[in-house]
């Protein structure tokens, strides 16, 4: 083999890797909805140990199993913001009859998105995830789409939420809570996740718009077979 063909294939080499570098960036860090793989859009059922895991957070528990719904969401994200009094309602209203499951995936294009995933895992150390959740879409307006990071705002967030200070910092910190948000970011990716809200029905990705309306006669459908 010549020197200049050696050169050649080496250079060859180098701009594989980049050109896959910088794909896999786009579907890292791309922003905003995009479209999801067709593996996942085909109404086939996705891999189940993606989906929910044992520690994953659950806002309702059904012991049928008949309906299960899971998100992936982003704090920080508005549509995940419309979507949640949706969610809201159905969940008030099925409370026993359907698991509801959520997952975070904030998107690096939020500034507190990743901050604000923390904050609720920090508040699940103390059994307030719920709390939390509630809090974060409820003040949305209030530090979303900021450009400096809102950590003192949460702070003052989970202190109104009867939260242990010390221990929510600490656990804020921790690299295990940070490790966590990114477990739930890599099954979403797994999944072909690419933007949120992204919903899925029974294993199979949602194939309405997630309006109360369209949530419930899925779930009434499903409850009745």
């Amino acid at each position: 083999m010549t020197t200049n063909l050696k050169i050649s294939l080496g250079i060859g080499a180098v701009v594989a890797l980049i050109l896959a570098l910088i794909v896999a960036a786009v579907v890292v860090f791309g922003g905003g909805r995009a479209e999801t793989p067709a593996a996942v859009s085909s109404g086939q059922a996705v891999p189940p140990q993606f989906l929910v895991r044992e520690d994953s957070h659950r806002l309702s528990t059904a012991a049928d199993g008949k309906v299960t719904l899971v998100e992936f969401l982003d704090f920080e994200c508005e549509g995940c913001g419309a979507v949640f009094p949706h969610m809201e309602r159905i969940r008030a209203e099925y409370d026993g009859r359907v698991n509801l499951v959520v997952r975070y995936f904030p998107m690096p294009g939020h500034r507190n998105a990743d901050l604000a995933a923390r904050v609720a895992e920090a508040a699940a150390q103390q059994g307030r995830f719920e709390a939390m959740y509630t809090k974060l879409f409820e003040t949305q307006p209030q530090w979303g789409e900021a450009t400096e990071s809102k950590e003192a705002f949460f702070l003052d967030l989970a202190e109104q939420a009867g939260l242990d200070p010390t221990a929510f910092k600490r656990d804020l910190d921790a690299p295990t809570t940070a490790e966590r948000v990114k477990k739930d970011q890599g099954d979403g990716l797994a999944l072909g996740v690419q933007g949120t809200p992204t919903i899925f029905f029974n294993g199979v990705l949602l194939d309405v718009e997630p309006s109360y309306d369209n949530l419930k006669a899925k779930i009434d459908a499903a409850l009745r077979s």
